[in-house]
């Protein structure tokens, strides 16, 4: 189950495709008994449900990295028997931050000379391959692809002078897969962590590279909150 798929032949034109999925959660916020990328939906723990999406025949996807805790490794291990997980991936120790633990995935990369690297949030199940694909063909004509959606609501900036509203039609929130170029994500993470580097956009940006947009599905939810975890239910139910 934690063996590298071996990769297909590609087309010399056709960027190869890696994934990473960062699973560092702990289930604090979630009042669980165990990190919420092993809770069940729909019998199953959320992170084998990620994982499928990114190991969909049609994505050619090439080699998917999973990073977790090494204190996770042996239960997750324990998962994959219990389900009988014969998808092919790797398991990289996590790091002291989701920067870092993104730095570790890069780092079983090394051999690869060039492709594209999606990374994604082990607890984003949802996400639909359309999107996934999107973003990998996005990358590859641009460099960079983040998944974002529109605000549905309306929004307002807190100052020490007070509120005040903001166009909503200019925001958007930024989802995950985040798709990069090998090498320019490789240089990114060479940089020292600052304290705004929240995603691989923001790491990436730093560079003074653009960001390219590709648009989301309001159904590519992050599970943080039981409340999240009951909507992942139901939509999965449909």
């Amino acid at each position: 189950m934690n063996d590298p798929k071996t990769p297909s032949p590609q087309d010399p034109k056709t960027p190869a495709r890696f994934a990473i999925l960062v699973a560092g959660g702990s289930g604090t916020r979630m009042g669980a008994d165990r990190p919420k990328q092993f809770l069940e939906l729909h019998g199953e723990p959320v992170l084998l449900h990620t994982l499928r999406r990114f190991t969909e025949l049609a994505l050619d996807v090439q080699q998917c990295i999973i990073v977790l805790p090494a204190d996770q490794f042996d239960a997750w291990h324990r998962l994959c028997a219990r389900h009988e997980v014969g998808i092919p991936h790797v398991v990289v120790a996590g790091g002291h931050s989701r920067w870092a633990s993104v730095r570790n995935g890069l780092a079983h990369l090394a051999g690869q000379e060039a492709g594209l690297v999606a990374v994604h949030d082990g607890v984003r199940p949802l996400v639909p391959a359309q999107v996934i694909d999107a973003a990998y063909e996005a990358a590859a004509r641009h460099g960079t692809a983040v998944v974002a959606v529109a605000p549905k609501d309306s929004v307002r900036a807190i100052s020490a002078e007070g509120t005040h509203a903001l166009d909503r039609a200019t925001l958007r929130l930024v989802q995950t897969p985040q798709v990069f170029g090998l090498d320019l994500l490789r240089r990114a993470y060479e940089l020292p962590e600052e304290a705004g580097f929240t995603d691989d956009a923001s790491v990436v940006e730093r560079l003074g590279h653009a960001i390219h947009l590709v648009d989301g599905d309001y159904r590519n939810l992050k599970i943080t909150t039981p409340e999240d975890l009951l909507l992942a239910e139901a939509l999965m139910g449909q």
